[in-house]
Order: C-alpha cells, then sequence, then structure tokens
C-alpha cells in the first residue's frame, strides 16, 4: 500500500515537474515587438535599420510587412526592398529569384520598371554604385550570359518605360554591355589567331563585325579578319576586310603599326 502511494505521489510529481517545464518554455518564447505597429510604423521601422547598415533586422522586418500588408502597394515596396538588400549584402541569387516572381506576379505594378531596372543592376555588377566607377571594371572577362541577362532587362525597361526615371542610367548600362561583349568576341578570336586557328579567329573576329557593328572593338576585329584570312590564302576575303578597316578607322594604329599584305594596300 505504501509503495502504491509512493509511486503515485512520484507521477504527481513527474507530471508537475513536466509541466513546469512547458509553462517555463511557453514564457521564453521571444515576444513579437512589431505586434502592435501598423505596417506604415513597421515599414518605417525596416527602411531605418536599412539605412542605419542592420541588413539582417531590416530583411526580418520587411518579411514581416509582407505577410501584413499582402496585397498591397506596401508589400509589393517590402518585396523589392527586400530584393535589394539580398543583392546588398552578396545574395546575388536570392535577390534575382524574388525579382523574377515579383515581375510574375506583379505585370502591373507601378514599380514593374525599377523591378527590371534592378533585376538588370543584380547581373550587371556586384556592387551598387556610381556608374562612373562601374567603367573600372572588365566585363569582357566575366561570365557573358549575365550580361547578356542583364541587357535584356535594361532592354525590356526601355522599350516599355521610355519614359522611366531609371530608362537613362539603363541605356548607358546597355552601352556598356554592348561594348564588353564585343571585347570578349575580340579577346577570343586574338586567342584563336595567336595559337594558328586562324579560321575559328577570322570567324569569330567576323561575328564581332557583324554583331556589334558601332562598337570599339569592331577595329581590332577587322584586323583580326585581315590577318587570318592571309594566313588561310584567301586573298579576296583579306582584301574585302582591309579595305573596310582603312575606309572606317583610316588612322588605325593597327594599319599603321602591323602593314596590311601587299594586295590590301
Amino acid at each position: 500500500m505504501n509503495v502504491i502511494r509512493l509511486v503515485g505521489r512520484w507521477s504527481g510529481l513527474a507530471s508537475a515537474a513536466v509541466l513546469a517545464a512547458l509553462l517555463a518554455a511557453c514564457g521564453s518564447t521571444p515576444k513579437d515587438e512589431t505586434a502592435g505597429m501598423t505596417v506604415e510604423k513597421l515599414y518605417a521601422e525596416a527602411k531605418s535599420e536599412a539605412d542605419a547598415g542592420s541588413y539582417d533586422r531590416a530583411l526580418k522586418l520587411y518579411e514581416r510587412l509582407e505577410g501584413r500588408a499582402a496585397g498591397t502597394p506596401l508589400a509589393q515596396q517590402a518585396t523589392l526592398e527586400r530584393a535589394y538588400l539580398n543583392y546588398k549584402t552578396g545574395e546575388k541569387a536570392t535577390a534575382l529569384s524574388i525579382l523574377e516572381r515579383f515581375l510574375k506576379l506583379h505585370p502591373t505594378s507601378p514599380a514593374f520598371d525599377y523591378a527590371l531596372y534592378l533585376q538588370g543592376v543584380v547581373n550587371f555588377n556586384d556592387n551598387l554604385g556610381l556608374f562612373s566607377s562601374i567603367a573600372r571594371q572588365d566585363l569582357s572577362e566575366r561570365d557573358q550570359q549575365a550580361s547578356k541577362d542583364s541587357y535584356q532587362s535594361f532592354k525590356q525597361l526601355v522599350d516599355q518605360f521610355p519614359q522611366s526615371k531609371y530608362t537613362p542610367d539603363a541605356q548607358a548600362r546597355m552601352r556598356y554591355i554592348v561594348n564588353s561583349l564585343a571585347a570578349y568576341e575580340v579577346h577570343v578570336a586574338r586567342y584563336y589567331y595567336r595559337r594558328g586557328a586562324y579560321v575559328a579567329a577570322a570567324n569569330r573576329a567576323q561575328q564581332t563585325v557583324q554583331e556589334f557593328q558601332q562598337s570599339p572593338a569592331t577595329e581590332e576585329a577587322l584586323h583580326i579578319m585581315v590577318l587570318s584570312y592571309d594566313k588561310l590564302g584567301l586573298q579576296q576575303l583579306r582584301d574585302d576586310a582591309g579595305r573596310v578597316l582603312r575606309k572606317n578607322y583610316p588612322n588605325s594604329e593597327f594599319i599603321a603599326s602591323e602593314p596590311l599584305p601587299a594586295t590590301a594596300q
């Protein structure tokens, strides 16, 4: 009888301990300090944290705002802010994923032009800054697919929103991307030529001339065509390329430093 009572008492004590532990756990659950905030206040708080450099904190606040303000322009703004902060913190893939989803879900959003612009910027360069500082980077040696994706985003922005405040910068970046892609093609053509792959060099240089006629890289592309055709014994093609080079670039350093074959003079 005493044993039964002891077991029962022990069982009761164990249950009480478990209950106390559960209550303690519930009591230790972090309190949502934004629970009483309006969506406007929550947005202001998130923006303030972002401006102060507290990106992790800001991202969490923007995520909460997206849920509370779902279906409103403020929620859309929070999504774009979150994409920008992910980009700012080096999470490029996450930023692009957020932007792609935004563009699919909100084709009529007033911020659609900005979303396109930001998508182009994320692919264009790893560090957002003044355009003048971007010129110091050599995109011709980077992943060309990212540059092409960036170009397409900017092109869509320029075509759909010619009056957007983001359009002038997008156009400037498009020109830079084109020149970079052309420089990359010439870089490859030069590589082939130096290794004696003259057919490949000529083809790559010709592709540059056809696709990037207004790019400065076209000058060297024509020169590589002249040299490659000469090595291949294709005199007519060599002479044609030489005439185009001299007509469009009469003061070309390539003509002066490396004279063309006699038949192309």
